[in-house]
């Protein structure tokens, strides 16, 4: 209970520190904030909520355009892990290594790679599978940015339009 008081409190730190950071830089904090976020492995940091509430107030082109840039840029840590500790990960998860290998070499790693980067799922264990693979990274890079570009961009109109249709119906807009 103590420690999901702890990362409450943390998460509601980070966030405001996140918009005072937006509010300082602009689209360059929006980007900044993104890699950050992205870079931590297996630890979520609400990135995309803010993108979603600055999609009201900022343009949401390029404000999808540079929460998805820095996002995959952050993505790189995951690959750099995969790729440094392949003989550990090949050693450990061999069979299920040996299953999505066949997966991503059937259907296409740049398309699996771009799909799951535009989609709710977390990111992190494709980044990790493709430096296991020695996926070429400038082809892991481009994909993940037209994936994530795609992803934040949506969340951006979303808040666009979502913000100001709640606040309506609330009587504040």
């Amino acid at each position: 209970m103590l420690i999901m008081a702890s990362l409450g409190l943390w998460l509601a730190q980070f966030s405001a520190w996140a918009l005072a950071f937006v509010q300082a830089y602009g689209y360059f904090g929006v980007f900044a904030i993104n890699l950050i976020a992205s870079a931590t492995i297996f630890f979520p940091l609400p990135a995309f909520a803010l993108t979603f509430a600055l999609g009201a107030v900022l343009n949401p082109w390029l404000l999808g355009l540079s929460a998805g840039l820095g996002s995959a840029i952050g993505e790189l840590t995951g690959y750099l892990l995969g790729y440094g500790g392949q003989e550990a990960f090949k050693k450990r998860y061999k069979k299920w290594l040996d299953s999505a290998s066949r997966f991503a070499e059937k259907r296409g790693m740049f398309m699996a790679v771009l799909v799951i980067a535009a989609s709710p799922i977390p990111t992190d264990i494709v980044g990790i599978l493709a430096g296991v693979a020695k996926y070429r990274p400038w082809k892991f890079f481009v994909a993940m940015v037209i994936g994530k570009v795609i992803k934040y961009t949506l969340i951006a109109w979303a808040g666009f339009y979502g913000l100001s249709w709640i606040a309506g119906i609330f009587g504040l807009g």
